[in-house]
């Protein structure tokens, strides 16, 4: 069992930048991979940024490519979205997941196996 807890987010003028955190309890942290969706009003939920289990690897949307890093400190149980040139099409609510699968870069929902109660990311024009 993982449980996943997302704090950083809030309100933020369009080309600024946040950065989240997603905490997770359990001794088994380090043996997931982790990924970062989104879901704005009316949308469904989507794809933001997956890593490995030892970070060795990332995958990003493409709408986010060279603006999101995804990163992860498996000491402190935490993995991190710094999110820069935030664009008012940003704004949603993050969620972070946790999938057993170690290696894993899934970009789908159900590949992953637990998830956070989202943090709310606004982006202002």
């Amino acid at each position: 069992q993982v449980h996943l807890v997302e704090s950083g987010g809030g309100l933020v003028q369009a080309g600024g930048s946040l950065r989240l955190s997603c905490a997770a309890s359990g001794r088994t942290f380090s043996s997931y991979a982790m990924g970062w969706f989104r879901q704005a009003p009316g949308k469904e939920r989507e794809f933001v940024a997956a890593i490995t289990y030892s970070g060795g690897s990332t995958y990003y949307a493409d709408s986010v490519k060279g603006r999101f890093t995804i990163s992860r400190d498996n000491a402190k149980n935490t993995v991190f979205l710094q999110m820069n040139s935030l664009k008012p099409e940003d704004t949603a609510v993050y969620y972070c997941a946790a999938n057993r699968q170690r290696y894993s870069l899934s970009v789908a929902l159900g590949s992953y196996d637990y998830w956070g109660q989202g943090t709310q990311v606004t982006v202002s024009s």
